[in-house]
């Protein structure tokens, strides 16, 4: 209640699953400036999200993180958008927040939603396909062909071994945040027309992993042997 009732701009980032729960706490509590919504949702309910704050006189902006966490020459992208009309600040005053920091804010056309469908389409790629690729991975280990398939792919997708090797460490420490990501992406699908049982399936995918939680050191075996005995890895 103290931070709602001195401060003009919340910054939301959390797990999804607790986006709404978290603009909820909020508008209890009395705030009354701009919220901005950078967690990782569908479009759905980003604007639910900005339905809850605005009915409750707060201004509302969309946005949708891309890239890790800035570091050397790494881009880390905030899209933004949002009602640009009105008084108060919007999504380009957000955006003069971020100048000359490591975060490069992006303003883009749409209202509240464009910014998460950015996020979501980008990471339906980028956590998505790492779930696709280490549920292969497994699949050839239970059925004892892992070597025949990592010759076939020394020939034809050289990229993908080392891949795999790299999807396992950088995944399997987030995975517990990301089962509600990949739930999200997946109401995104469902909401435009589109298929979207892979991401409810990477969803159950990192449920699996989702012992290794902060875990340091994740390899490619560690996360082939859980899944390949079809249980939840217990840290």
């Amino acid at each position: 209640s103290n931070l709602a009732a001195t401060t003009d701009i919340a910054l939301s980032i959390c797990p999804p699953e607790f986006a709404v729960d978290t603009a909820r706490s909020f508008v209890d509590a009395g705030f009354k400036g701009l919220y901005v919504d950078a967690n990782a949702v569908s479009p759905a309910t980003a604007r639910e999200i900005g339905d809850l704050v605005t009915a409750a006189g707060c201004r509302f902006v969309d946005g949708g993180i891309v890239g890790g966490p800035p570091r050397g020459h790494a881009r880390t992208r905030l899209y933004l958008s949002g009602e640009r009309t009105g008084d108060g600040p919007g999504p380009v005053e957000v955006a003069n927040l971020f100048r000359n920091t490591a975060l490069e804010a992006v303003v883009i056309d749409g209202g509240p939603g464009a910014a998460s469908a950015v996020k979501v389409a980008y990471a339906a790629w980028t956590k998505g396909t790492s779930a696709l690729l280490l549920n292969i991975r497994a699949l050839a280990r239970v059925e004892g062909v892992e070597e025949a398939l990592l010759e076939e792919w020394s020939g034809s997708q050289p990229d993908l071994p080392t891949r795999s090797e790299r999807a396992a460490a950088g995944a399997a420490p987030k995975a517990w945040r990301w089962v509600g990501e990949m739930e999200e992406i997946a109401e995104a699908f469902a909401a435009a027309g589109l298929p979207d049982g892979f991401h409810r399936g990477a969803a159950r995918f990192y449920e699996r992993l989702a012992g290794f939680k902060d875990e340091e050191r994740v390899t490619l075996d560690d996360v082939l042997a859980v899944l390949s005995e079809g249980r939840q890895h217990d840290s």
